[in-house]
């Protein structure tokens, strides 16, 4: 039982660790968090869903080094996210802005659910009232009247 509760908590521990490598770390710690809530906010390119600081992929490893790099350089937060989009697109953000086409994507889903629930509810009115107005042949309330007398 305790090999079994040691296996699992070294499997949350290994799934929390950060793949950034101790040749990467900056110097400067102010810098090196910067990068860090950079890099947290990336998406990894060849992984699913996953953060560049989180990933061992290489190209994770390539956009940590990138980010530092600019840093170094003296860009701003802004700036180095403006590179790095410009470069790979708004597929690498994690968390991509509300605007443009991303304004498109986030409201078509609601608005197709809306289309279809407007069908539906048109649907099932014009059921009714052709349920209503058609009524019972002559045929039908003999049957009706056979079955409700036996």
């Amino acid at each position: 039982m305790k090999q079994a509760l040691l296996v699992m908590l070294l499997l949350v521990w290994a799934g929390i660790a950060q793949a950034v490598e101790p040749g990467e770390v900056l110097s400067d710690p102010v810098l090196e968090d910067r990068a860090r809530s950079i890099s947290q906010g990336l998406r990894c390119l060849q992984c699913r869903n996953e953060s560049i600081d989180e990933s061992n992929a290489g190209i994770a490893k390539d956009l940590r080094l990138l980010v530092r790099a600019r840093l170094v350089e003296g860009d701003s937060d802004t700036e180095v996210m403006d590179y790095i989009v410009a470069r790979y697109g708004e597929y690498v953000l994690l968390r991509p802005n509300g605007l443009g086409i991303n304004l498109v994507l986030w409201l078509a889903g609601p608005a197709l659910f809306l289309t279809t629930l407007a069908g539906l509810l048109a649907v099932q009115r014009r059921s009714k009232l052709n349920a209503l107005t058609q009524g019972l042949s002559e045929e039908e309330e003999k049957e009706i009247g056979k079955l409700l007398s036996s």
